[in-house]
């Protein structure tokens, strides 16, 4: 055996070898797609004064209004960024932070399951891990930061 595992169904081997280098960026895109429809409404249909007024003013954030904005701007614009895998690593450090704090500040008390009552950490956690995923990979073979040849 020359240690390569067999496929139970060796016809699909063809499609793992044609698609499987493209996963990576697929999941980055997708990742970063999801994301910015939340800084869309953050920053185009009034969700930054809400997020403000009822979740980072009362935590005691200095300029709360600033702050909605800044994350608006990081999950739209660092989003789409991100999606084309350009900057890949600054821009999933900043979401890693923000998903950690949405995930332990916001979610935790309320339970594993993102269904239950006021949403669980579940997806959150699954969105920080992904972050940090990004950080360490970089944009990987089908990016922008692979194409000017250039990456923090």
């Amino acid at each position: 055996m020359n240690g390569e595992t067999k496929l139970i169904i060796p016809g699909l081997s063809g499609v793992y070898d044609g698609l499987g280098p493209w996963m990576y960026a697929f999941v980055r895109f997708c990742f970063g797609a999801t994301i910015m429809v939340h800084g869309y409404f953050k920053l185009f249909a009034g969700g930054a004064p809400g997020l403000a007024e009822h979740l980072l003013g009362p935590w005691g954030f200095p300029a709360p209004l600033a702050w909605a904005y800044f994350l608006g701007i990081l999950e739209f614009f660092g989003c789409a960024a991100l999606a084309v895998g350009l900057l890949t690593r600054p821009i999933a450090l900043m979401l890693a932070i923000e998903m950690a704090i949405i995930t332990f500040g916001v979610h935790y008390t309320r339970g594993f399951v993102f269904s239950s009552q006021g949403g669980g950490y579940e997806y959150p956690l699954l969105l920080l891990v992904l972050s940090v995923a990004f950080m360490f990979q970089g944009g990987g073979r089908y990016s922008l930061d692979r194409l000017i040849g250039r990456e923090f």
